[in-house]
């Protein structure tokens, strides 16, 4: 069966090799690989930088790839016409949205009869609206175009167990089921979490971290800096430390701004393995993100065993308590999380640990093999 998946992710390119990137890498593949023979991407590329090797593994020789310099390449006649070529050969398509390319393509999926699924993986309102100017122009477009066409799709498969639902509902069957990619829960972990905690001084340094891109304004780390100040008022020493790439001048002019530069530690790119090793490193897992669907990387420090303060955007709140929650955007009522996560990091590692066990990949497979044999 020939299966086509579709969306706007940048897989890094040198000459005729594409790289994994964050999220989509070859256990990514594992999972459409098992349920579909004939697997083939489309989607965009960037040019990979001369480190990419150190950091990811090329894409399995078995999938092969149509991809585009950006996304405005869809605008081109020529383009779209390659767009329908490859959805006419395809004998089924797998749509993940929120993405430009996707939506394209779900016209001459529609127009040639072609099975598909969409999956859902977040908000294009949210994602939209805090990303820029232009963005809040085209964030009403983007929502009632995802809401129709997810609206009438057959088959959709959500990250979130609520929110993305109740904001794009279906008329289809579907499922919930997270992307996120986790081994089984390993209790040492949990065991080696509880004994830091209990071993830790009075007036130790508190390290709190967030992996996500540094460039990204939505991603919410500029509102954790801000409230580093309110808590070095209010006698505590804390460090935040930042994973992930990106241009990190407006963060670092914040830092400055807010007199936290001392307190702001960018760790740069790391690998999974390496961003697991970090995990085991802080001692409380903040996601500051002004738009999410359900955060990867805050399920990966759940199974670590992290305490973890979330924002009330998207999927957050699915995972953690809403004593653990603070509004988008409002760093004093972070600081106010902070300071009750600080007191309760046992009892939070325990409960996030059995949390995670939701997430386990094993349990996640089984049920999105059985909603894709529904699909085919």
């Amino acid at each position: 069966m020939k299966f086509l998946f579709i969306h706007d992710h940048k897989f890094p390119k040198l000459k005729d090799e594409y790289f994994c990137s964050y999220g989509f890498d070859n256990k990514f593949c594992d999972r459409y690989i098992q349920n579909f023979e004939n697997f083939r991407i489309m989607a965009c590329h960037t040019k990979a930088k001369g480190n990419e090797k150190k950091f990811s593994n090329t894409v399995k020789e078995n999938i092969s790839f149509v991809t585009f310099n950006s996304i405005k390449d869809i605008l081109k006649r020529k383009t779209r016409k390659k767009i329908e070529d490859e959805i006419n050969q395809s004998e089924c398509l797998i749509v993940r949205l929120p993405s430009f390319i996707g939506l394209m393509s779900l016209k001459y999926i529609k127009k040639l009869n072609k099975p598909y699924l969409i999956e859902m993986v977040g908000c294009p309102w949210d994602a939209l609206w805090n990303h820029s100017r232009v963005g809040k122009f085209v964030a009403p477009i983007m929502y009632l175009l995802c809401k129709n066409v997810i609206k009438e799709a057959p088959y959709v498969v959500y990250v979130t167990n609520e929110f993305l639902q109740n904001r794009y509902p279906t008329k289809g069957k579907s499922i919930s089921c997270s992307n996120v990619i986790l081994p089984e829960n390993d209790e040492n972990v949990l065991q080696q979490r509880l004994n830091k905690i209990r071993n830790e001084k009075y007036d130790k340094k508190i390290i709190i971290g967030t992996c996500a891109t540094a460039g990204s304004r939505y991603k919410g780390q500029q509102n954790v800096i801000r409230a580093l100040k309110i808590l070095k008022n209010k006698g505590y020493e804390v460090e935040y430390q930042l994973v992930g790439g990106g241009d990190t001048s407006y963060l670092k002019s914040i830092a400055k701004k807010y007199d936290s530069y001392e307190n702001v530690k960018f760790m740069g790119v790391l690998t999974h393995n390496e961003v697991f090793e970090w995990l085991d490193t802080i001692d409380i897992y903040v996601q500051p993100s002004l738009t999410e669907g359900l955060p990867r990387a805050l399920v990966e420090a759940l199974n670590r065993g992290c305490p973890a303060i979330g924002s009330d955007a998207g999927g957050i709140p699915e995972l953690l308590g809403k004593e653990n929650i603070y509004k988008r955007k409002s760093y004093k009522e972070f600081a106010d999380v902070f300071e009750n996560v600080n007191i309760n990091k046992e009892e939070l590692a325990i409960r996030n640990f059995e949390k995670a066990k939701e997430y386990e990949k094993n349990k996640l497979e089984t049920r999105r093999s059985e909603f894709f044999n529904k699909f085919k």
